[in-house]
């Protein structure tokens, strides 16, 4: 006769980030396609999922440790890739006949391959850097987290824009003008948005956990 051992239960709190963060990697790609402008500077769109990408993983990071937070990047991946196959699927399959804007669909959303190699290179390794650093520069539990959060998020999303442009532009446009403005306003939202929003998730997730503890 065997016993069943009962499973330790996920926390509410990681599986809703992790679901939430699972849902913000399809749309960074899609959000992407657009070229906004922050004050002088044009930045892609896609930023505006990223950056919560990038606090949600330094928020499970502090809460969960660097493990948890790793694997989640890791299995950010299975997503991204799988929009990636869908919508490349989608522009393959003929349209309706009464269906006339195919021509834009595709081109707004369809990516080469090199972009999509890119984008696939700049994630793995600017949000693993992200969570290294951040967990790195941490002696106890929430101490200068607002500093840990700035210094990583700034980081990794340096490396995100040089990894990116690079290998998705280099030999077909003169980078180095995309660069400054990719830079220079990733920095400075980065700066801004990110050690909030750490603080903010981590205060919604203790409020679910301690409901669902109720």
């Amino acid at each position: 006769m065997t016993t069943d051992t009962p499973a330790t239960a996920m926390p509410r709190s990681l599986f809703m980030l992790s679901v939430l963060y699972g849902g913000l990697v399809c749309m960074a790609g899609v959000l992407g396609t657009k070229v906004m402008a922050v004050g002088p500077l044009a930045v892609e769109s896609g930023i505006i999922a990223f950056l919560p990408l990038v606090a949600i993983s330094s928020a499970i990071a502090e809460m969960f440790g660097r493990d948890v937070a790793n694997r989640l990047v890791r299995f950010g991946f299975i997503p991204l890739i799988v929009s990636m196959i869908l919508i490349r699927l989608v522009i393959l399959l003929p349209p309706a006949p009464f269906w006339d804007k195919q021509a834009e669909f595709a081109m707004l959303l369809g990516q080469s391959s090199r972009m999509m190699l890119a984008g696939l290179i700049a994630y793995g390794i600017s949000q693993t850097l992200n969570v290294t650093i951040f967990t790195a520069m941490t002696r106890r539990q929430g101490r200068l987290l607002w500093l840990r959060a700035l210094v990583a998020s700034v980081s990794s999303q340096v490396v995100d824009s040089v990894l990116f442009i690079t290998i998705a532009f280099l030999g077909v446009f003169p980078i180095a003008p995309i660069l400054e403005g990719q830079i220079i306003s990733k920095i400075v939202l980065s700066a801004v948005v990110v050690p909030p929003l750490i603080y903010l998730l981590m205060a919604l997730a203790r409020r679910i956990d301690a409901g669902s503890k109720a």
